[in-house]
């Protein structure tokens, strides 16, 4: 089977390698341009780093509709296109080879459709998540499902943690999919719309802590942004993020919420509406990612 490829980050490198280890053939990959800011000017993307390391040919079309880049695409002949991590593609593209195009989202479709649902799942406390492969139709994650595969989120497992474990887990349900599809023993599930939920890009904006909220709201705020792009709130006229923290229980004397509470030394703790987030790791700006007590020793409130 013929396979097109199509991802940008980290998060599809390990569904690509899983393809290639099993036999499919790649005539070509499909990945973001080249950014500025790396060592030579330009920045590559992960998937494209590591389909050049094993020999594959690279596209970086900026525009997805261009001609000649269409024209590129069919001269691939590809049986099956596979989507991870990618961005929207326009309809020709997608309906391009004759078993159509899957995707791997990060949720448990129909929940948490669009740009960011790992982070999503948690900051909304689920307990639970997972994977999906789909086909691609017109609205972004609504086509009909082929796999899912499920997994719990621990209690103070941060979004980073998660995304390393779907890493793995979406390249095992990549690959069963194919071979599903290559058996022709797909039989694919339209989605419940009246269950969607959504899961919208994340701005700096979102990331401001509200320390209004319960314990146990500001804790998974906190994990479902950690460690990228950060939560963050103000100290001393500097933005501060907070990359980990614990939930602590309510005492008696409960201060305001937002306010420090520290030893100096060892502990740092910020009250919410009903108690007190430990703050465990934090980065200051200007300053790089540190222990508490790492930043403890060189801050004084």
């Amino acid at each position: 089977m013929r396979i097109v490829f199509m991802g940008t980050p980290e998060f599809a490198v390990p569904s690509l390698e899983i393809l290639l280890d099993h036999g499919y053939t790649i005539p070509a990959v499909i990945t973001a341009p080249d950014k500025p800011g790396g060592r030579h000017g330009l920045q590559e993307s992960a998937v494209k780093k590591f389909a050049l390391s094993r020999g594959l040919e690279v596209l970086q079309p900026p525009r997805l509709k261009n001609p000649e880049f269409l024209d590129q695409l069919r001269a691939c002949r590809a049986d099956l296109q596979v989507v991870v991590a990618f961005r929207m593609l326009p309809e020709v593209v997608w309906d391009m080879p004759p078993m159509g195009t899957l995707n791997l989202h990060g949720s448990l479709l129909p929940k948490y459709r669009g740009a960011a649902p790992i982070n999503w799942a948690i900051i909304r406390g689920e307990k639970e998540t997972g994977l999906t492969t789909f086909l691609l139709q017109h609205e972004i994650d609504t086509g009909d499902m082929l796999f899912q595969e499920k997994l719990p989120i621990g209690e103070n497992e941060t979004a980073g943690e998660l995304h390393d474990r779907m890493m793995l887990a979406g390249a095992q349900l990549v690959l069963r999919t194919v071979q599903a599809i290559e058996k022709g023993t797909v039989q694919p599930q339209p989605q419940a719309d009246v269950e969607a939920t959504h899961a919208p890009k994340i701005f700096k904006e979102t990331c401001a802590i509200d320390f209004n909220q319960s314990t146990a709201q500001v804790h998974d705020f906190i994990r479902g942004l950690s460690p990228y792009p950060g939560a963050w709130t103000m100290l001393d006229g500097k933005t501060l993020k907070i990359t980990r923290t614990e939930k602590m229980p309510a005492n008696a004397n409960l201060p305001a919420p937002g306010t420090y509470v520290s030893d100096g030394k060892n502990f740092l703790r910020i009250s919410t509406a009903d108690g007190f987030v430990e703050v465990l790791e934090l980065q200051l700006e200007g300053k790089r990612r540190m222990p508490v007590r790492d930043f403890l020793n060189g801050f004084k409130f």
